[in-house]
């Protein structure tokens, strides 16, 4: 929490030596706007929604993820607009903005071509869930990271998140980084480069 999209990128950039670029991939970085951030004592933050605690055992604070799923949804929609196809968009974040990307993609949007979550988790009684209780149709599959020296979100939650979606039909990979406090890390960030190319290949040309 409280990092811009600008950060991320860079963040990206120092672990990686080099920009996470592709060749046929546009990556878009956003970044939330601020709010009081309860964890903080309701001090402001970037954050994309609120939380009553750090932790995966009490409610979600659904009223700022829902308007934070509206508010992503117009930039999704936004790059339809411009051409690229919906199952040619992966979405995803570290930490806050891997929560996000579940909650938009599983709940509003589950025709996307992927989903990635790094140091992420779910509450136990997520709305993801039980939008997915009611589900029939093939849903985006989920890359997730999560360190096992995770202080801040806990490597149990992540896993725990992972049961829960793989348990509800939901395609997920878990890779697992011991020692790996809440952070990114080179290998890591390789890893979710080639998995980003294998779910978005660079297309055959068109032939008449």
């Amino acid at each position: 929490a409280g990092d811009t999209g600008q950060g991320a990128r860079t963040w990206i950039k120092q672990t990686l030596n080099q920009d996470m670029a592709f060749q046929h991939i546009k990556v878009i970085y956003p970044t939330a706007p601020a709010r009081p951030y309860t964890p903080m004592k309701g001090a402001f933050s970037t954050v994309w929604f609120d939380r009553y605690k750090i932790s995966n055992d009490c409610p979600e604070h659904i009223e700022s993820i829902d308007s934070m799923c509206r508010g992503l949804t117009d930039l999704i929609n936004d790059e339809i607009k411009n051409g690229i196809a919906k199952d040619r968009i992966l979405i995803g974040g570290f930490s806050m903005g891997g929560g996000m990307a579940m909650h938009l993609a599983y709940r509003f949007h589950q025709d996307l071509a992927g989903v990635f979550a790094l140091s992420s988790f779910l509450n136990k009684d997520s709305a993801v869930y039980q939008a997915l209780k009611r589900n029939e149709s093939v849903l985006p599959e989920l890359f997730q990271c999560h360190g096992t020296a995770d202080e801040l979100v806990l490597y149990s939650w992540g896993e725990e998140t992972n049961k829960m979606l793989k348990s509800l039909g939901v395609s997920t990979s878990l890779h697992t980084f011991p020692n790996l406090n809440h952070e990114l890390n080179r290998t890591e960030i390789e890893k979710l480069k080639t998995w980003i190319v294998k779910k978005l290949p660079v297309e055959a040309a068109k032939t008449n």
